[in-house]
């Protein structure tokens, strides 16, 4: 009963904070002669507010004897709560028998002294000690995203350290930290992770279906028990299937990724952590050096046959080229562009009707570094004559009919990061020729499918209208 009643102090915790703040704003305002008129509602404000900083102070200790936070962080909390209680107590007397004058203002600042470092210790056991100075960092460029910093080698990293703590450290420790342990579970060191919490152990090493780790995570969202709650961050396919290998494979916190049995459905999500090396390289799609402005006339002549054409940027001379209401466009409308050779950097020629004629133009505009060809007539004869443009990071081919010999004709392009060749002619059986052309590119074949693990289920029903 004693912690039901507990579990109110987050919802009463607040009305101290901004009533009693009122009450001494009002305290300080009330001095100047044009907000004398405040005074009368003093009394009223640190009335309510007294009596919610006691009724806070009593749920916030039925709450402290869960055992779920830092009993350090919690004690400080705890004091400071019960200091802001005895001096709105204090305030509201020595107020009410008009005995308030000379502390006038030490009363009121003091209590918000008070309840500034009661609220920020109320933070740091809710939300993890660096509560304050997280957003800190944020606003100071650093990156708090522990799961996305590049492994340079994943198979040499040490699976745990590398590849599961950040994933704890983003969606678990927040409940389950050093400063906070709901359900007695701490998770931020392996012998306390091992040893589990107040409902047993989480990890059965070497056996995912039966760790309460993995069960929960499987759950419903909308199910209770569920983790991560339903109000926090989730986590991702990716991640779900990173901890089950991991739990699968015997949990270990020494072994180096490339010690553990990894199969075929993990290697390609193991493999695309490494790649976020690729994703953190400082390439801009738009060049540094600058262009003159393109003629307005040869703008608006594509404008007027239904080309999109807009700057890259504000104040950029560069211009990006969209034939997106214009699908049936030919080859002929392409040379239209030619007077955009220097400006064009992204063009946009998905589901028109060009063919590997129109890629003679395409090659003059030597600042492209964005070119989307998808569903289009483009060959491998075509593929080849694009091998000019060396500033191209980006190439969409989805539902062309270019094969493994085309791309290859790029191979020599540096900057080309990303290639997209979704239904085409390309072999699964080309896939490791391609990633030895362009090791420094993110090949993507589409056709993408979800791990399916052993404790996936799925139950068949007979149609209610069959017997």
């Amino acid at each position: 009963m004693s912690e039901f009643i507990g579990r109110f102090h987050p919802v009463l915790v607040h009305l101290p904070i901004g009533i009693l703040l009122v009450a001494c704003f009002f305290q300080l305002l009330a001095g100047r002669q044009k907000y004398l008129h405040l005074q009368h509602a003093i009394g009223t404000t640190l009335f309510w507010g007294m009596i919610s900083a006691v009724a806070a102070c009593i749920t916030g200790y039925l709450l402290a004897g869960s055992g779920d936070y830092d009993e350090t962080l919690a004690g400080r909390h705890q004091w400071f709560g019960i200091s802001v209680a005895v001096v709105s107590i204090v305030y509201y007397v020595l107020h009410r028998y008009t005995i308030v004058t000379r502390l006038k203002w030490i009363l009121p600042v003091a209590l918000i002294f008070l309840l500034t470092v009661t609220g920020h210790l109320g933070g740091s056991l809710t939300h993890g000690s660096d509560y304050l100075t997280g957003s800190l960092n944020n606003i100071a460029g650093a990156d708090t995203a522990v799961i996305s910093k590049p492994i340079p080698d994943v198979q040499e990293a040490v699976a745990y350290a590398a590849i599961v703590q950040p994933l704890l450290q983003n969606k678990c420790y927040g409940c389950h930290g050093a400063s906070k342990q709901k359900g007695k579970l701490r998770m931020d060191q392996p012998d306390l992770l091992m040893k589990g919490g107040k409902s047993g152990v989480v990890i059965e090493a070497g056996n995912a279906a039966e760790s309460e780790l993995i069960k929960r995570i499987l759950l419903e969202k909308a199910d209770e028990h569920h983790m991560p709650p339903k109000e926090k961050a989730q986590l991702t396919e990716k991640e779900i299937a990173l901890l089950h290998w991991w739990v699968a494979s015997g949990a270990s916190f020494d072994k180096k990724t490339k010690d553990i049995a990894q199969t075929e459905k993990i290697k390609p999500i193991l493999l695309s952590l490494q790649n976020t090396v690729v994703e953190k390289e400082r390439i801009t799609d738009v060049p540094a050096a600058p262009v003159e402005k393109a003629a307005e006339a040869a703008i608006e002549k594509l404008r007027d046959s239904g080309i999109v054409v807009q700057p890259v940027a504000l104040n950029s001379n560069y211009l990006m080229v969209s034939f997106v209401a214009m699908a049936r466009a030919t080859d002929k409308v392409v040379q239209l562009l030619a007077p955009l050779k220097k400006q064009l950097v992204w063009l946009k020629l998905n589901d028109t009707r060009i063919t590997d004629t129109a890629i003679n133009m395409i090659a003059q505009c030597n600042n492209i570094t964005r070119l989307e060809l998808g569903n289009t007539g483009l060959t491998d004869e075509g593929l080849g004559k694009l091998s000019t443009l060396q500033q191209l990071q980006s190439i969409n081919l989805v539902g062309t009919k270019v094969t493994a010999a085309g791309l290859l004709k790029l191979k020599d392009l540096k900057m080309l990061r990303s290639i997209y060749f979704y239904r085409t002619g390309v072999k699964n059986t080309d896939w490791n020729l391609l990633k030895q052309a362009f090791p420094a590119a993110t090949l993507d074949s589409g056709g993408y499918q979800v791990p399916l693990f052993d404790t996936d289920t799925m139950l068949l029903t007979k149609p209610k209208n069959q017997q």
